[in-house]
């Protein structure tokens, strides 16, 4: 019987506040349960039922992605998404957020949202092997979002460095649209180690329930609900429900863990993240189709006098919850107790779909499996019929809106001044948001466990090498490229097309290394469902990344969605974030020595391009115009996804065939910029010679769009490339264009238009520029 103490009267409305329900979800609960809930159990109700753990505001967005793929072995549903790369391995993969913790404790948010991560890798029986990160901020001219950075730079690569797993590649971006509620997703990476993959669903009716990890304190109480709701001036009053990790005790956890799996006496594993105890066993008894049953006294604890509502809701780090086979537990506990870390027997599996807790020799909790996870609130919004008014205006920018060029120069309406050409560029390398990201990831391991072919920065995509490919020894080895991505201004822009591009770019970022994009993680990161707008933004978004995920052959295999990313300010006024879809792409390299990076590689090497006709290319949505104009406006162009599946496929057999020895996507900043960037990789200069294919020479310098990749071809095999090419052209769809522009030179880019010089830059200018850019605000 249930407890009745905890039945006592309590304020309604403020408890529903407090746990993030409805007067309609607490009506459901008591229809569910055929009684009132008591405290304890609403507030797991309020967990298992908040948007971070149920998805009720997107459940019936998420439903229409496509999930099955010759390569997927797992999709969504479990801790992370599995896919087949060939030779007998299998990657884990997956991305989460960690965005309102970190707003308010910068360090302990962006630390334990990587520990997060890598536990739902190893709680599929895979070692971590790679990190990736995407991150928001409001622009660096505030001290505020100086200290943000700071923080959740130094949290990652804290987490990351003592672990033990490089943090090999990311993203950063910087908007005012962040000031208030930066964004940190990470992305983890693993090989499965065991013969079969762990999954979460508890069997075997009386079998133990083992805890294992770290202790149980009151750190993180409430931290799904927290993550489910707005950040308003009053947050820094929930510094409770943000974590604090231990990565030591983590990387003891991994080891650990791996080697109970390899045993084949663990039956299910879940990891304590989200909602903590409540989730971990209310998932594990669902999924398992049975019940459990924990008794709360059994708990290891790092405080006294913890409620029955304190253990059950705290996310305490580096904490797992088993369920193993009854005659090997005490192997198992000796397993953990070696590596330092608690394994105490703490419930079972009973055949009762209930889950029941029992604290201080009495039943605190009693609720059906089903009443917590099956067929949980489902928030239906209309989707509204058309874009709001205000981007069908911004829609309507046309290019004749800018100054004229005159005399080589352009009037910048944000600077209330003229430059030329030159200066522009060297101008948007400077932008945060385009600079290097030097000063970030030095700060980082990414060369820890020695198989990081590229250092970040270096390449479009990180590379991770895998083991040897056969058993004669032939010393080749396949490898992974990864891919974190998300123009933000775009998916602003139009939040359809923006989705598209997002996955569009990841693939080809990976593509541009030489692997074949195999599967996406995605990170759907969002203002509030309840708005027009938000609603809107977030149901076109999912359209989009269907769509491109359909024609890319790349199904999604899980991720997260982090909604109510705004703040509310002391005027109560609410600042809504950048709709932001991050998408992790993953694909595989049957060779890991045939990858190739940005920079160019050798003087007189020649610099081709190639691209789509039907694709768009325009300066609408562009960086040009929002940091050398200070405007954010236009429609961002439409991505042709036939025509770009066929420039990646193009490009990955010249990388096979050993003809192109370096690659880089055009995309924030236009062509201009992604020459620079190259130029800077290598310390080497480039000629370029353009034909006047636009109005503007700011068009075709700056223009974003076309699904193009410059890349440079092997001097020594010119006449080979030009056979082949020719070989070929009769394949070439009428709408690919295939184009040389020029080749590798020394210490200068040089850029013609026409036979007209509009652009002679030194590299070592281009690369002060760029390099020394975030640097300068610290």
């Amino acid at each position: 019987m249930i407890n009745k103490e905890n039945n006592d009267p309590f304020d309604l409305n403020k408890i529903l506040n407090v746990e993030n329900l409805t007067i309609n979800d607490y009506e459901e609960i008591c229809k569910r349960l055929k009684r009132k809930p008591n405290r304890t159990e609403l507030g797991m109700f309020g967990v298992m039922w908040s948007e971070h753990c149920c998805y009720r505001n997107s459940k019936p967005l998420l439903s229409k992605f496509p999930i099955k793929g010759k390569n997927v072995l797992v999709g969504p549903g479990e801790n992370a998404g599995v896919i087949d790369v060939g030779n007998n391995q299998k990657l884990v993969f997956k991305i989460e957020s960690h965005n309102h913790p970190s707003a308010i404790e910068p360090f302990q948010g962006a630390a334990t949202g990587v520990g997060g991560i890598l536990r739902d890798i190893f709680t599929m029986g895979a070692r971590p092997i790679a990190v990736l990160n995407s991150l928001r901020f409001g622009n660096l001219d505030k001290p505020s979002n100086i200290d943000l950075l700071r923080g959740v730079v130094s949290g990652i690569a804290h987490y990351g460095n003592c672990v033990g797993v490089p943090t090999v590649g990311g993203e950063i971006e910087f908007d005012d649209s962040y000031s208030g509620n930066p964004l940190v997703n990470v992305m983890a990476l693993g090989l499965l180690e065991t013969d079969e993959i762990v999954c979460s669903g508890a069997k075997n009716i009386g079998s133990p329930v083992l805890y294992v990890g770290n202790t149980t304190g009151r750190d993180g109480v409430g931290g799904a609900s927290f993550a489910s709701s707005e950040l308003t001036t009053s947050s820094l009053d929930d510094r409770p429900a943000v974590q604090v990790g231990d990565p030591f005790i983590e990387k003891s956890l991994i080891e650990a863990c791996l080697d109970a799996f390899k045993t084949g006496d663990v039956i299910a594993a879940q990891d304590m993240g989200a909602a903590g105890l409540t989730c971990s066993s209310a998932e594990m008894a669902a999924n398992g189709n049975l019940g459990i049953s924990i008794d709360l006294d059994l708990v290891p604890s790092r405080e006294e006098n913890m409620s029955a509502y304190q253990y059950l809701l705290s996310e305490s780090q580096e904490r797992m919850l088993f369920v193993v086979k009854e005659e090997k537990i005490n192997n198992l506990i000796e397993k953990f107790t070696k590596w330092g870390l608690h394994a105490t027997v703490i419930g079972e599996v009973i055949e009762t779909k209930e889950v029941i807790i029992y604290h201080k020799d009495k039943i605190v909790a009693q609720i059906p499996t089903s009443a917590l996870s099956d067929d949980t609130p489902v928030n239906v919004h209309k989707v509204i019929n058309n874009p709001p008014d205000y981007l069908l205006k911004k829609w309507q920018w046309q290019e004749n809106n800018l100054p004229e060029i005159n005399k080589q120069k352009i009037f910048s309406l944000k600077y209330d001044k003229s430059f030329s050409l030159s200066e522009i560029i060297l101008k948007i390398l400077s932008n945060p948001s385009i600079a290097s990201k030097r000063w970030i990831y030095k700060q980082y391991d990414s060369q820890v466990l020695a198989n990081t072919v590229f250092k970040p920065g270096e390449s479009d995509a990180s590379v991770i090498r895998l083991r040897e490919q056969n058993e004669k020894k032939s010393r080749v080895f396949s490898g992974i490229a990864a891919s974190v991505d998300c123009n933000t201004r775009w998916v602003s822009l139009d939040p359809f097309r923006g989705a598209i591009a997002a996955v569009a770019e990841s693939a080809r970022n990976v593509s541009c290394v030489g692997a074949e994009p195999l599967a996406i993680t995605n990170n759907l990161n969002f203002s509030s469902p309840e708005t027009e707008t938000g609603y809107w933004q977030l149901s076109s978004s999912c359209d989009g990344i269907s769509e491109a995920c359909k024609i890319l052959e790349t199904p999604v295999t899980g991720g997260n969605v982090s909604l109510y990313n705004e703040s509310i300010n002391k005027d109560n006024k609410i600042t809504p974030i950048n709709p932001t879809p991050v998408i992790g792409m993953v694909g595989k390299i049957e060779n890991v020595e045939k990858a190739i990076s940005s920079g160019w590689k050798n003087s007189y090497d020649q610099i081709w391009i190639i691209g789509s006709d039907k694709s768009e290319k325009t300066i609408a949505a562009s960086s040009y115009l929002e940091y050398f104009h200070g405007e954010i406006t236009g429609r961002p162009p439409k991505i042709d996804l036939q025509d770009e599946k066929f420039c990646q496929v193009f490009l990955r057999n010249a990388i096979i065939k050993n003809f192109v020895v370096s690659s880089h996507d055009v995309s924030d900043g236009g062509l201009a910029i992604a020459l620079a960037e190259c130029c800077i990789l290598s310390s080497k200069g480039a000629t370029i010679e353009l034909q006047k294919d636009a109005n503007r020479d700011d068009n075709l310098l700056f223009a974003e769009g076309g699904s193009r990749i410059i890349f440079s071809v092997d001097k020594r095999k010119e006449r080979d490339w030009l056979n082949y090419l020719k070989k070929i052209q009769i394949n070439l769809k009428s709408s690919i264009y295939v184009k040389k522009i020029g080749y590798v030179s020394t210490q200068t880019l040089n850029i013609k238009i026409q036979d007209k010089n509009i652009c002679n830059i030194r590299v070592e200018e281009l690369t002060e520029k760029f390099n020394n850019s975030i640097s300068g605000y610290f």
